[in-house]
C-alpha cells in the first residue's frame, strides 16, 4: 500500500477539533501515512528548507492540511511554499520539478457554512475559486493536483456528531490521493 505524506499546518492544533480528529485517525495507520506537523517541527517558524525538500522527495502522495481562515492558509504554510518551492528544485530548470507528477491535494477545515461559498452566498466566491492559487501553484511546478476535501461550518456546529460525520469522507478522500 502507498504511503502518503500529510503536512499539517495548524497554529493551534492542540485546541483543534476536526483537524485533530482527522490526524488522530491517520495516526492509527503509520504504515500508510506519515504526519508532518509544521508547527510542531518548527515552533519558531524557521524552516529547514533542505530537510523539507528531502522529505517531499521521499513521497509520491502529499496532502496539505490546514484550517482555512481569512480566506487563505496559515502563515507558516505560506512560508513553507515560499521557502521550499524554490527555483531549480520545484521549477525552472532541467533538474527542477522535484514535485513533478507527485499527487498533491488539500484538506481544509472551514469555519463558515458551505452555502456562504456560492455566487449567491455571503462571500460570492466558491471555495474552489478561493483555493485556485494553490491549484495554480501545484500545476506550475508540474505536480498532479487532486483537488480538495473541505469540512464546512465548524464555527456554527462543532458538535461531536457533526465532527464525527467528517471522518469517513475525509478518509475516503485521503485514500484516493
Amino acid at each position: 500500500m502507498k504511503r502518503t505524506l500529510v503536512i499539517i499546518t495548524h497554529p493551534n492544533f492542540e485546541n483543534s477539533v476536526v483537524n485533530k480528529l482527522w490526524i488522530n485517525e491517520l495516526s492509527k495507520y503509520p504504515d500508510q501515512y506519515y504526519i508532518h506537523n509544521l508547527h510542531e517541527v518548527y515552533p519558531d517558524g524557521i524552516l529547514d528548507v533542505k530537510k523539507e525538500q528531502a522529505l517531499i522527495e521521499g513521497y509520491d502522495h502529499i496532502v496539505f492540511q490546514f484550517p482555512f481562515y481569512w480566506f487563505n492558509c496559515p502563515p507558516l504554510f505560506k512560508t513553507w511554499l515560499d521557502g521550499v518551492l524554490t527555483y531549480g528544485w520545484a521549477y525552472g530548470s532541467e533538474s527542477g520539478y522535484k514535485m513533478g507528477n507527485k499527487k498533491v491535494a488539500l484538506a481544509v477545515s472551514v469555519g463558515i457554512d458551505e452555502k456562504e461559498y456560492t455566487p449567491e452566498g455571503k462571500y460570492m466566491y466558491t471555495l474552489e475559486q478561493l483555493l485556485a492559487p494553490f491549484e495554480v501553484t501545484f500545476r506550475y511546478i508540474k505536480a498532479d493536483y487532486q483537488g480538495f476535501y473541505a469540512y464546512y461550518g465548524i464555527e456554527r456546529d462543532s458538535s461531536e456528531e457533526a465532527i464525527q460525520s467528517s471522518l469517513a469522507p475525509y478518509m475516503k478522500f485521503i485514500q484516493g490521493v
